[in-house]
């Protein structure tokens, strides 16, 4: 079985999303993880999530969002995430590509859902694009001020450094479509050299299908194709691969237990 931690399913309509999970089960999807990305979406995304068998959910402000309205107070965000639908906080980081909110305003948000996800006891699922020094400080400086927290850098497609200064940290990094194009030479050297057990899979549905899909609207189905690259990379089945990823998930993500 195959878990997709990362995927957008609010972003499906209610008409499309039975067909969604269908294929997704028939490729072999057990569970799926459905990110917020703003605050005021979190009762709506519970709900959606909740009506739905092996599906789960986290609570949290992108960065491109973070400035939209004022950041709460961590005690608030953590109370969001008092559902038993939600397994983590985020997605929350920094984005510098895009730089949609003042950067100092990202930092904030993204320090406020780090203290958050240690206050509810939940990983925090963390966005990060051109932005890998910042980034890593804010990791560091979190840490040194209130211990080590549990985080997954998702999507990842930075330069490996910061790969390997989160798995120093105790974090873990998710692999989406990207893993697969062509031109990712350097993304799959890293993805053969980090620990295995502290590797995921994701599709960030309905974005960045992989091939040979590249180009049209991704759903979660299609994660099937990036843990298969990921199992030629580390010389692995893509059985012993799923397996992998699957322990690995359960374990960052101790709340997705299911019944």
């Amino acid at each position: 079985m195959l878990i997709d931690s990362h995927c957008h399913l609010d972003y499906y309509t209610e008409a499309e999303l039975p067909d969604v999970l269908a294929r997704a089960r028939a490729a072999g999807v057990g569970e799926l993880v459905s990110i917020g990305t703003r605050l005021d979406q979190s009762r709506k995304i519970r709900d959606l999530v909740g009506d739905l068998p092996n599906v789960w959910c986290t609570v949290g402000i992108h960065p491109h969002s973070a400035a939209e309205q004022p950041i709460p107070p961590p005690e608030e965000i953590a109370a969001l995430a008092d559902h038993p639908r939600v397994i983590g906080i985020g997605e929350a980081g920094l984005d510098y590509f895009y730089d949609k909110a003042p950067r100092d305003i990202q930092a904030d948000a993204f320090r406020a859902q780090i203290r958050a996800a240690r206050l509810a006891g939940v990983p925090i699922c963390i966005h990060t694009r051109d932005a890998e020094a910042d980034t890593g400080a804010i990791l560091a400086e979190e840490t040194a001020e209130g211990g080590p927290f549990d985080f997954l850098l998702h999507c990842f497609s930075s330069h490996r450094s910061l790969a390997e200064q989160a798995v120093a940290m105790g974090g873990y990094v998710s692999f989406s479509g990207i893993l697969t194009f062509p031109k990712s030479t350097e993304l799959r050297a890293a993805a053969a050299d980090l620990p295995l057990d502290r590797l995921l899979v994701e599709t960030d549905a309905p974005y960045l299908a992989p091939a040979p899909y590249r180009g049209k609207r991704n759903e979660p189905a299609f994660v099937a194709h990036t843990a298969r690259v990921l199992a030629e990379v580390r010389g692995l089945t893509p059985e012993a691969l799923a397996e992998t990823t699957t322990a690995n998930f359960r374990r960052l993500f101790r709340r997705a237990q299911v019944a």
